[in-house]
C-alpha cells in the first residue's frame, strides 16, 4: 500500500490544475489511463470563456450561461464561475500558457485575442490559436512532471474506490461513510495496487465512448461516474448529453472535432447537394444558436433528406485568415483531401460533452466525505440542461481552485491500512471476444436509441438490453482477472444505465434532452437527481 495526501483520478485540466496547485505543500498522485496528454481537455480546440473585453460584463456571461442551459442552471454556481473567471486566466497566464495575442499587443493579459462561440452574445473566449486545450495541457504537464511532490502515474486505471462502508468500519452506523483510496489497475503490468489517501479527486473526465460517434479520446468511458455511483454519490442530469454539431465526416478521421470557433468566425453550414444553407429555417441565430439546437437541425436535414453530412463552410474567408485561425484544421483537413480555404467540409454531429454528472457543491464535495469530484464528471449546476460553448474549460479551473482552498481549511489524520486487492479465486480470461461484442453493442443501441432525438420505446428498449448485458459482464468481472477493456465497459454500462434513468425520468423536452413522446417544456424546470 502506497500512501499520498491527495489522489487525483484524471489527467484533464480539472486534475492538472488542482494538482500544480496542490503540490507546493502535499504529496499527490495523478493517474492517468495513458499518457499524460490523453485527456478531453487536450482536444479542446475553441477555448475558455471569460469576461476580459471592456464591453462584456458578467452580467451578459450570466444571462447568456442560463439562456443556452435552458432554465435548468443553478444560479450561485454560474455566478461563481462566471465572477472567478478572469482569476483564472490571469493563472494560467502566469503558468506561462502561450493564449493568441491581439494584433499588436504586448504580453499584458487585456490584450488577449478574443473570439466568440455560439450561444455567446460577447467576444470573451480567450484561445491558443485553435488547440487552446492542447497548449493549456502542455504548459501544465510541463510543471507537473518535474514537481518533486507530484507523482504521475501514467496507464494506470482506478478499479474502484475504498470506502469505509465497504470496508465494514462504520456497522455501528455512527461512522458517516468515508473515502480513504482507490484501487489501481496497471496495465502495463496487470498488477493492481492499494492507493491510500487522505483525499480523494475525481477528475475523469465524461463518458462519450458510450456512444457510436464520439468527439472524445478513447479514455472517456465513464470511469469516475460509475466509481462516485458504486461508492454512494447522487447523479444529476445524465440526461444531457451535449452532441458537438461539427464532427469531420471522413472515414479516416477518428472523433475530429471541427471547432465552433469555425461557425464563430462566420462558416456556413450547408446542403451538400445544393449549396443551400438551412439554419436560419431553425433559428433566427443562424449558425450562431447554441449547440443543441444546430445539432438537432443537422440531424433534422440528415434524416429528412437520407444524406449522411452535411458541409460547413468557411472558404470564403482569405486563406492567410484561416490558417492563422484555424492551422490544426486546416492541416488536418488537407491530409485528407480538403483545402478548407477552397472546399467545404463535410461534418456530423457526435457526442461531446456530459452537462450531468456528481454531484457537487461549491466546494467541489460529493455525497462521501473526503471525495471530491471536479470537471465533466461533476454536476455544480453550471450548465444545466446545455453547456454553453467553452464554459467547461473555465469550470474545470475555477473548482480547481475551490477544492484547494477546501481542503486547505481542513486538518486530517491518516488513514486506516487498507486490504490489498484479493483476486485469488479468479483466473485468467478463456477469451476476450465478449467485451468487444458487448463494447460495439452498446455504443451502437445508445446511439440509436438515446442520442439526440428520444422516445419511451426507444429508452425501454436501450435499458433493457444494458441491464441483460450487466449480467454478462458481472459474471466475467467476478470469475476473471481484471483488465483496462474489462474495467471500462463495466464503467461504461453503469454509466449508460444511468443516462437512460435519468432520460425515462424527464417527462419534457428541454436543452440536450429532445423527447417525440413529451415535445413540449414543463413550466416548472426541475434537477434529475438518482440515489444509489
Amino acid at each position: 500500500m502506497k500512501s499520498y495526501d491527495v489522489l487525483i483520478i484524471g489527467s484533464g485540466l480539472a486534475g492538472m490544475s488542482l494538482a500544480l496547485r496542490l503540490a507546493a505543500t502535499n504529496k499527490v498522485a495523478l493517474l492517468t489511463k495513458n499518457e499524460l496528454l490523453d485527456a478531453a481537455s487536450a482536444w479542446a480546440q475553441g477555448g475558455i470563456a471569460a469576461v476580459l473585453g471592456d464591453d462584456d460584463s458578467p452580467e451578459n456571461h450570466v444571462r447568456d450561461t442560463h439562456i443556452a442551459g435552458a432554465g435548468l442552471c443553478n444560479d450561485d454556481a454560474v455566478r461563481f464561475v462566471v465572477e472567478n473567471g478572469r482569476r483564472a486566466v490571469e493563472w494560467l497566464v502566469e503558468q506561462g500558457v502561450p493564449f493568441t495575442r491581439a494584433e499588436g499587443a504586448p504580453g499584458s493579459e487585456a490584450e488577449l485575442h478574443l473570439t466568440r462561440e455560439g450561444g455567446h452574445s460577447h467576444r470573451r473566449i480567450v484561445h491558443a490559436a485553435d488547440a487552446t486545450g492542447r497548449a493549456v495541457q502542455k504548459t501544465l504537464a510541463q510543471q507537473l512532471k518535474s514537481h518533486p511532490n507530484v507523482e504521475v502515474l501514467e496507464h494506470h486505471i482506478a478499479v474502484d474506490l475504498i470506502t469505509a462502508h465497504k470496508l465494514d468500519m462504520d456497522h455501528s452506523g455512527e461512522i458517516a461513510n468515508r473515502c480513504h483510496g482507490a484501487y489501481v489497475h496497471n496495465n502495463l503490468t496487470g498488477r493492481v495496487s492499494t492507493l491510500g489517501a487522505k483525499f480523494t479527486v475525481l477528475a475523469t473526465g465524461g463518458t462519450g465512448k458510450a456512444y457510436l460517434y464520439t468527439s472524445n479520446p478513447d479514455v472517456a468511458t465513464g470511469d469516475g461516474l460509475a466509481m462516485g455511483w458504486r461508492a454512494g454519490c447522487r447523479v444529476a442530469n445524465m440526461e444531457f448529453i451535449q452532441f458537438h454539431p461539427t464532427c469531420l465526416y471522413h472515414p479516416a478521421a477518428k472523433s475530429y472535432l471541427i471547432t465552433e470557433a469555425v461557425r464563430g468566425e462566420g462558416g456556413h453550414l450547408k446542403i451538400p447537394a445544393t449549396g443551400e444553407r438551412f439554419m436560419l429555417h431553425h433559428d433566427e441565430r443562424a449558425e450562431l444558436a447554441a449547440r443543441d439546437i444546430v445539432a438537432r437541425a443537422i440531424d433534422f436535414e440528415m434524416k429528412k433528406r437520407g444524406i449522411d453530412f452535411v458541409h460547413l463552410d468557411i472558404s470564403f474567408k482569405s486563406p492567410a485568415f484561416l490558417k492563422e485561425h484555424f492551422p490544426n484544421i486546416y492541416q488536418k483537413c488537407l491530409s485528407l483531401g480538403i483545402d478548407i480555404t477552397t472546399d467545404p467540409i463535410p461534418v456530423v454531429p457526435a457526442a461531446h460533452y456530459t452537462c450531468g454528472g456528481l454531484v457537487v457543491d461549491l466546494n467541489g464535495r460529493t455525497d462521501v466525505d473526503g471525495l471530491y469530484a471536479i470537471g465533466e464528471v461533476s454536476c455544480t449546476g453550471l450548465h444545466g440542461a446545455n453547456r454553453l460553448a467553452s464554459n467547461s474549460l473555465l469550470e474545470c479551473l475555477v473548482f480547481s481552485e475551490a477544492v484547494e482552498k477546501d481542503m486547505r481549511a481542513q486538518i486530517l489524520v491518516d488513514g486506516p491500512l487498507l486490504p490489498d486487492w484479493d483476486e485469488s479465486r479468479v483466473s485468467n480470461a478463456d477469451e476476450e471476444v465478449i467485451i468487444s461484442h458487448n463494447w460495439d453493442e452498446l455504443r451502437r443501441f445508445m446511439w440509436n436509441y438515446v442520442g439526440i432525438v428520444r422516445t419511451d420505446k426507444r429508452l425501454a428498449r436501450a435499458l433493457h438490453r444494458i441491464e441483460m448485458l450487466k449480467v454478462e459482464i458481472h459474471e466475467y468481472y467476478a470469475n476473471f482477472r481484471i483488465s483496462n477493456d474489462l474495467i471500462e465497459l463495466r464503467n461504461l454500462l453503469q454509466t449508460a444505465e444511468l443516462i437512460v434513468r435519468c432520460a425515462i425520468a424527464r417527462k419534457e423536452s428541454r436543452g440536450l434532452h429532445f423527447s417525440l413522446d413529451y415535445p413540449d417544456t414543463a413550466v416548472v424546470a426541475k434537477d434529475t437527481v438518482l440515489t444509489p
